[in-house]
């Protein structure tokens, strides 16, 4: 658990505080058939929209960590390093964009950026994108869509 701020963790299979994985094989020739954890920030200033998301991906065995704050996205981005974020455009202290921005310019392309947002004009998903921001969903979301957007990351790290 990250020590201080708003934030919670989240793994499958455990409930809260418990361990879960997502197995992934190394299927490379000569690989060591080693096992690989998916893991996904999602950041909401929404606690039912965290809980909702980390509902989700559990049910997927991805491990969650949700944030509900800004210097928490940061703080759990640096110490949980998920190879995914969830990010809600909308949050207190700094906006989603400015958090992509920052992500950006210390984490450069290593993770997925997703944008999961009631923030849906052309417009928006254009400075979502300007951001850095891999993907644009838009609230309300269809779980198939997020699932579908994280498989290609959970297929490639399957490869590792």
């Amino acid at each position: 658990m990250i020590q201080g701020g708003s934030e919670h963790r989240f793994v499958a299979g455990g409930g809260e505080g418990g361990r879960g994985r997502i197995s992934l094989s190394n299927s490379r020739p000569g690989g060591r058939g080693a096992q690989r954890t998916v893991k996904v920030l999602v950041a909401d200033d929404d606690r039912d929209t965290v809980l909702s998301l980390r509902m989700l991906l559990e049910s997927e065995n991805y491990e969650v960590l949700g944030v509900y704050d800004a210097p928490s996205v940061l703080r759990g981005v640096r110490e949980f390093e998920p190879d995914a974020v969830l990010l809600d455009i909308g949050m207190p202290q700094m906006t989603g964009y400015d958090i992509a921005r920052e992500l950006r310019r210390t984490r450069g392309n290593d993770l997925l950026l997703i944008a999961v947002t009631a923030w849906s004009k052309f417009s928006d998903k254009m400075a979502a994108h300007i951001a850095g921001f891999d993907h644009h969903v838009s609230k309300p979301y269809r779980p198939e869509e997020i699932l579908g957007l994280l498989k290609p990351l959970a297929d490639h790290l399957g490869r590792l």
